[in-house]
C-alpha cells in the first residue's frame, strides 16, 4: 500500500494568489491551463517577476489578473489594450501582457486591438477564444463559428466570425500564432518567445467552454472539446494563406495551429519632443 505524500510547495506558489482560491471557473474550462502556461513562462524568463505586468478586461478570462501574484490591472470592458499601452509607454522597461477573452478583445475592444497592432506597440496579447460570451450567458461573440448555436443565435449563427490570425496579420502585428489548450507546451513556449520578441505579439488560444458554448453545440464536456482539437488540429509550417484559417466546427475541417507571422517591423515609440533650447 502506497502512502500519500504531502506536498508542501507547488512550483507556482509564488506566481498565484492562493488566498483567492478556489477559482470561479467552471469544470472543464481551459482558462486555468492558459494561466498556468503564462505563469510558467514568467518563471522561465530572464525578466524579473517584478517587471511583469498583467492586464485584463471583463469576462471569465478577466479573472486571470486577479489570480496572478503580479502587478495586475483588471480594467473596464474592452479597454485592456489601451490600459496596457499607457503602462508600456509610461515605463518601457516593463513587460506588459494582456490576457482577455475573444469578446472583450475583438468585440467592444476590437478598435483598440487593430490599432495597437497597426502601430506595432510593444505589448503581448493572449486571447482566450472560447467562441462565446461565457460569463454573461453564452451569447454569440465575434468568433462564434457560423452555424453554431448560442443563447442569442438559437437557429445557428448567421454571421461570419473573425479569423483572428488573418485580422491581426493584416493589421500589422509583428507576431501572430494560434494554439489550443491541448497544446499547453507550445502555448507556454510561445508566450516565453513573445517576451523576447519586440512589437505587438498576438497569441490566440482556443479554449473549452462546456457551460457557455459546449452545451448548446453537442460538446458535452471540456474533454470532448479537447478531443475535437486533438483530432482536427493541423500544424501549419508554411504555404497556406491565412485567409483559409477561419474556424468552422460544423464540418470536419482542419483547425490550423502554429506560428503564422514573425516579422521585424519597427516598434512604436513615443515621439521625442524637439530640442528648442
Amino acid at each position: 500500500m502506497t502512502s500519500a505524500i504531502e506536498v508542501e510547495r507547488h512550483p507556482l506558489d509564488k506566481m498565484i494568489r492562493s488566498d483567492r482560491m478556489p477559482h470561479i471557473w467552471c469544470p472543464g474550462c481551459g482558462i486555468g491551463i492558459i494561466m498556468r502556461c503564462y505563469a510558467q513562462a514568467i518563471l522561465d524568463s530572464s525578466i524579473p517577476r517584478q517587471k511583469h505586468i498583467v492586464v485584463s478586461g471583463i469576462g471569465c478570462t478577466g479573472r486571470v489578473a486577479g489570480y496572478m501574484n503580479l502587478d495586475s490591472y483588471h480594467t473596464t470592458h474592452g479597454r485592456a489594450i489601451p490600459f496596457a499601452v499607457g503602462i508600456k509607454l509610461a515605463n518601457p522597461e516593463l513587460m506588459v501582457t494582456v490576457i482577455s477573452g475573444d469578446g472583450d478583445l475583438a468585440a467592444i475592444g476590437g478598435n483598440h486591438l487593430i490599432h495597437a497592432a497597426r502601430r506595432n506597440v510593444d505589448v503581448k496579447i493572449i486571447c482566450v477564444n472560447n467562441f462565446n460570451y461565457g460569463m454573461t450567458g453564452g451569447q454569440a461573440a465575434p468568433t462564434t463559428p457560423q452555424g453554431a448555436l448560442s443563447t442569442t443565435t438559437p437557429y445557428g449563427n448567421p454571421e461570419l466570425p473573425f479569423n483572428l490570425p488573418y485580422l491581426l496579420s493584416a493589421a500589422g502585428a509583428n507576431y501572430v500564432s494560434r494554439w489550443t489548450t491541448i497544446h499547453a507546451r507550445e502555448t507556454m513556449r510561445d508566450i516565453l518567445f513573445s517576451f523576447d520578441k519586440p512589437g505587438f505579439c498576438f497569441i490566440e488560444v482556443l479554449s473549452p467552454c462546456p457551460i457557455g458554448f459546449g452545451k448548446s453545440n453537442d460538446i458535452d464536456t471540456g474533454l470532448d472539446e479537447m478531443e475535437l482539437y486533438r483530432s482536427r488540429c493541423e500544424l501549419v509550417h508554411d504555404g497556406l494563406p491565412l485567409e483559409d484559417f477561419a474556424i468552422d466546427l460544423r464540418e470536419e475541417r482542419s483547425i490550423y495551429v502554429g506560428n503564422f507571422v514573425n516579422r521585424e517591423s519597427p516598434v512604436y515609440r513615443p515621439a521625442t519632443p524637439p530640442n528648442t533650447g
